[in-house]
Order: structure tokens, then sequence, then C-alpha cells
């Protein structure tokens, strides 16, 4: 491709931008579709279309770092709050320990483990990479991606046991801190020889502390303020919390606060709590998170040069195989060994699972924008250690768990009829399914025993579905959908008759 075909692609985008935008949309989308059944992650396709359309692809280039930053920030806050608000704080509660413990010391012990491994065998590599240097770049790696970690483990619908699934999404919600605080820094070591102080520590325990505060804080001023704002249009209660979502990351920044983690808590707490159209506004981050993933990862490999990472592809290669197979697990083998409820099994699945992604990446621009020595080389190897990542370790999410041993074979809560009720209807909703046991009793809905006020809207028998009347006959493997009054009538009810509910949908 000559230099003039690549400068009219470069103008007809900057007079298009809608047109070519939509259409990488529409490409990627598509792509990640195919891959998906071949089993490869979503993000790491993102990044292939990006890398595509890059310098060394068609010609469109991107070398703003700043602008990939803030790309980069209100993607991660967007990721991170709709990750918040699918995740139970049930769920999280009997992990908390163990997820913080990773977040802190299991970061710091990974970028200490990974930066003497760098800085033994940068010579090997011809690097000229110093003590300092070595130590930076491990620690722009040492934190695991929310964005990964996320996608791939809903995306597969993947269930694990052990509680494996809420202490690897908390950790990698919570765990950019602790890496953010000891690049920053090295990064002031490198550049005006201050070293890790006193005031280091101090500002840590304050971007944590205020962290922590605004997250709190925030969560409670968003319930209440979409409870009782009254919006005529129910789309604007999704719209205005995108608003607090980036007003909440932007004060607790501007105020020494870590916004990533500030906006993580928000959206753990909004989504656990009572709100009117809660369910509605969390399906409406999940897609707009989806598309904030695909736009960070088409824009970070836009961000990178491919030709430029063949000459760092054996020291990348090296010092990923080294953070997958050594780096990471002896960290969460220490961090995980006074907890002894985890099993062997349980733990070599946390060392594995350490996905690198998107902020490893953003935190990589930052040594670009600082003029560190050594940061274009030092760029490329984060970014070739991400692509290893993904391969590796992304594409082997749901083999490793069953070969670990992990995999939660228990049938999930699934739904047979995708219907949810509003927060503001008082009332229990289940999906049973009719087996031999209920029909010993009649097979008709007559003689089905349910408690007073509570009906059966629908049966779906096979792919039909169809509204029930007092002499429709069931039959075997027919699927109820029930609801009433009183959620524990139909609990009891259930266990009389040695019925599951597959879903239990309670809003009191």
């Amino acid at each position: 491709m000559d230099f003039a075909y690549k400068s009219e692609l470069v103008n007809f985008a900057t007079q298009n931008v809608l047109f070519i935008g939509s259409l990488i949309l529409i490409i990627s989308i598509l792509i990640g579709k195919a891959g998906y059944k071949y089993g490869l992650p979503s993000l790491l396709l993102f990044l292939g279309v990006g890398m595509f359309i890059g310098v060394d692809g068609i010609g469109l280039p991107f070398e703003n770092h700043a602008n990939a930053q803030f790309i980069g920030t209100m993607a991660l806050s967007i990721i991170l709050f709709s990750g918040g608000m699918d995740t139970k704080i049930s769920d999280i509660r009997p992990v908390a320990k163990q997820g913080i413990l990773l977040a802190t010391l299991g970061v710091l012990l990974t970028a200490i483990f990974t930066g003497l491994f760098i800085w033994g065998v940068a010579r090997i590599f011809h690097s000229s990479l110093t003590f300092a240097e070595s130590m930076l770049l491990a620690a722009v790696m040492s934190s695991t991606d929310s964005a990964s970690v996320f996608s791939l483990l809903r995306s597969k619908g993947l269930a694990l046991k052990e509680n494996l699934r809420p202490l690897l999404e908390l950790e990698s919600g919570s765990n950019d801190p602790m890496a953010f605080m000891i690049a920053t820094a090295l990064i002031g070591y490198i550049n005006e020889g201050s070293g890790i102080s006193v005031e280091t520590f101090i500002d840590f325990f304050i971007q944590i502390g205020v962290g922590v505060v605004f997250g709190i804080a925030f969560a409670r001023i968003i319930i209440w303020s979409v409870n009782r704002i009254n919006l005529d249009n129910q789309s604007l209660y999704s719209v205005f919390l995108v608003a607090w979502t980036f007003f909440l990351f932007s004060a607790t920044d501007y105020l020494g606060g870590n916004g990533y983690l500030a906006v993580y808590l928000a959206g753990l707490i909004v989504g656990n709590s009572r709100m009117i159209h809660r369910k509605n506004i969390a399906r409406f981050f999940d897609d707009f998170a989806w598309l904030w993933q695909i736009v960070m990862f088409l824009m970070l490999g836009m961000l990178v040069t491919p030709s430029e990472l063949l000459p760092i592809a054996a020291m990348g290669i090296s010092v990923g195989l080294f953070m997958i197979l050594l780096g990471r697990p002896l960290s969460v083998i220490i961090c995980l060994a006074p907890f002894k409820k985890f099993s062997r099994s349980a733990i070599k699945y946390t060392s594995w699972v350490g996905l690198r992604g998107a902020v490893p990446i953003i935190f990589a621009t930052y040594l670009l924008t600082e003029n560190i020595p050594h940061s274009r080389d030092m760029f490329n190897i984060v970014f070739f250690i991400t692509i290893l990542s993904l391969i590796v370790q992304g594409m082997t999410v749901i083999s490793s768990a069953r070969f670990f041993g992990v995999e939660d074979d228990t049938p999930p809560d699934a739904t047979y009829f995708g219907v949810e009720l509003p927060d503001e209807i008082k009332s229990a909703m289940a999906e049973i399914e009719v087996n031999a046991d209920i029909l010993s009793n009649g097979d008709t809905l007559s003689q089905f025993n349910l408690p007073p006020n509570t009906l059966v809207m629908m049966v779906r028998r096979g792919t039909s579905f169809f509204i029930p009347r007092g002499d429709t006959k069931l039959q075997e493997s027919d699927k109820l959908l029930v609801i009433s009054d009183k959620d524990e009538d139909l609990k009891t009810t259930f266990a009389q008759m040695g019925v599951r509910a597959y879903k239990f949908d309670k809003n009191f």
C-alpha cells in the first residue's frame, strides 16, 4: 500500500468519522461473533482489528497518548460501575479478605517477582533497562484487568466453585490503586530521583480512603436521587446514572482519591440496593459497557505499531510466560496460604486467571507521556504480554476450570421465560418445572396445590408458550411462571411438593 493511497484514506476518515467509525464497529462485532465459535476472546479480536486499521495496516494514524488515557478512563469508569452492579455483595462477603489481599499484597509481590526477572534477563535480550525501569515495567503489568476478567467470565457464563468468580472480579475491580501507586512512585524516582518515602505510603492510603468514602457516599446519593427525581422518561434514569458515574470518578480523582475504586464500590452498592428501574438500568450499563470495551480495545490496537513488536517478541514471551507460570502463581500462593478453606485446585485456577488487558496498556501510556527512558520499548512489551495473556489465559478460561476441577456443574438459575419484575412491584415470582410428584395429585392446573393469591401466569411446553386455565392439563417437564404476593408461601409450598424453583425473583 503506497503512501498516497494511505493519505487518501486518512483524509477520508477525517471527513467521514461516523461512516468509518460505524463500519469499524460493525466489522468488529461480526469478527467477534465468528471468533467466539472458535473460543477466541472478543477483546483480543478487537485489539487485532485496531492494529489492522492502524499505521501498519490500512494506515489510520493514532498517536495521541493523552487522548488514549482520556478515552480509557471513561471506558473503565463505565466498565467498573457496570461490573459492580452485576455483582452480589452476598457472593463477595465470604471472599472479601482474600480479594483485598490479592488486590494489595498480591499486586506488590507480582511486581517484585516480575521486576527482578526482567532485570535479570534484560542483558540476555540486549536491553539496557535499569533496575528501576525493570521494576516500573513490572508495576505497570502487576494488576489484573477488570475489563478482561468481567468480559471473559460473564460472556462464557462460567459457574465456579468456592466463590472463585466473585473473588476474581473483586480482585480485578480493586487492584488498580496498588499498581498505580507503585508505578507513580517509580516514575518519580526515575525522573526526579525521589524514591519511595513516607509520603508515598500516605498518598496510597489517601487514594484508597478517599476512593472508599466517596464510593460509598455517592452510592447513597445516587440511590436517593434516582428514587426521588421522578423523571417522565424512563430512559433518562440510565443517562442520569452515567452522568453520576463520570462525576464520581472526576470528583474523587480531583481530591486525591482513586476514581476507579470509587466507581466500582458505587456500582456494587447501587446494584445491591432497592432502586426504581434498577434492572433496566443494569441492562443498559451492561450494553453500554460492551460498547466502551470495543471502543477502548480498538483504540489501544490503533495505538501500537505492529512492526515494532517483532524486535521485543523474545523478551515479551519470556516475561509473559514468567508472569503466567511463576510470578502470578507465587503471589497467589503466598496471599491465599492463610486461608485453609481454599483447595489447591482453587488456588491453581486463581493463579491461572491473572488476565492482563486494557489497564496495563493504559498505564503504559503514562510512561510515554512522562518521557521515561525506553518508554516505547516498555509500551510495546506491555502490549505484547497483553496479547499473550489473552491468547494463553483468555482462551483457556473454561478448559482450565475443568482441568483444575473448579467448574460448578450444578444447574444454574436458568430463566425459561426471560421475565423480571420491576423493583416497584412488591411480589414474588418463580419459574418451576413440573415433575412426576406434582402430577401424582392430578394433571390439571386446578389440582395444582398453590397457596392463596398465587397465579400460574404462563406455561412453556417445549418451544411453545400459552396462558393456562383451570382445566389445562399439565405434562412432565412443563415450565410454569408463577407469581404470588408472598414469597414465603411459594417457598413453603414448593418445599412440600419437592419442587425446585429454577428462578426466584423477590422484590420487597
